[in-house]
């Protein structure tokens, strides 16, 4: 364990100050240096999978009973790479967002301190993700154009609240994937670490993530907050629906077609996202951003 954060010495007293300030405090404590804390040079042993059976698209279909005990490896490994491919892509979108909200803000205070710290190791994440795909031998597994230039809008306008939320559902939903994956004796030692790692340092991103959310909205108006409970909702969306890319089952030799129609129609795994979200849909609850048109598309997503 490795970590080159500062602990803070601000004077900022402000209440984000204070958290910002805690935050600050466990970085400096509990860090993680990818580079030398995963095992890069073992070869990736084939007998491993990538994640968690029982989060694949297709386990429990009957696609997943066809399918011999090395091509659903093949297959996780596949499929978390491609979750590793959007994490990097959300984690740029993500590192705008926060420099632009502490862009003309006091450098000095804990809370721009904190959001520096925070670029910082989503970088090390991005970099991290990237190497653990290629050690899977993946490709570079890209989200549709749609969704990029979806996001390329999303980072350039959304602000307070809204990219506070959006950057909490994606936190989340990964989050608890990955705490299962990280205990599994099943998954790669290399994968879990890197889980292991991005659980640790993203529990810090959350929170701060949930107190901005909270803060931003405080004497929201009705307009505002509808507003921006649909924007949240579609990029929860976009965001959910691109995690596993279709070209994962042509990459693990599978028909992509056959895959993909029973991956739509798998309520198993349909189960496990809306169980992973209880916790994220309560809080949005908690907020009032779970309006009738934004439950649309978190149905649709099926986080709820």
């Amino acid at each position: 364990m490795a970590s080159s954060t500062v602990r803070p010495s601000t004077q900022d007293h402000s209440p984000e100050g204070d958290i910002a300030r805690r935050l600050l405090g466990s970085a400096a404590v509990l860090a993680y240096d990818p580079a030398t804390e995963v095992d890069w040079e073992t070869p990736l042993d084939r007998n491993c999978h990538g994640a968690s059976p029982e989060w694949s698209t297709l386990y429990g279909t009957a696609y997943w009973q066809e399918l011999t005990d090395e091509q659903r490896k093949e297959l996780t490994r596949q499929e978390a790479a491609s979750v590793a491919s959007t994490g990097i892509w959300f984690e740029m979108i993500l590192q705008q967002m926060v420099l632009r909200d502490v862009y003309a803000k006091d450098p000095t205070s804990a809370e721009v301190q904190w959001a520096l710290t925070e670029i910082a190791e989503e970088c090390r994440h991005s970099i991290m993700f990237a190497r653990g795909a290629q050690k899977l031998g993946a490709p570079a597994y890209r989200p549709h154009r749609l969704a990029v230039e979806l996001g390329r809008v999303f980072k350039s306008v959304a602000f307070g609240e809204a990219a506070y939320a959006a950057i909490l559902v994606a936190e989340e939903v990964l989050d608890v994937m990955q705490r299962d994956w990280m205990r599994d004796e099943r998954v790669a030692p290399f994968v879990r670490t890197i889980n292991n790692i991005h659980v640790v340092e993203e529990s810090r991103h959350m929170k701060f993530a949930r107190d901005k959310t909270r803060k931003r909205l405080a004497g929201a108006g009705r307009v505002r907050r509808q507003i921006n409970a649909l924007v949240i909702a579609i990029a929860s969306y976009v965001i959910v629906t691109s995690m596993v890319n279709r070209k994962v089952y042509a990459t693990a030799g599978l028909d992509e077609e056959r895959a993909l129609a029973e991956a739509k129609a798998n309520e198993h795994h349909k189960s496990m996202m809306r169980s992973s979200c209880a916790g994220l849909m309560e809080f949005l609850a908690s907020c009032r951003l779970l309006t009738r048109p934004a439950l649309v598309f978190y149905k649709r997503a099926h986080l709820i």
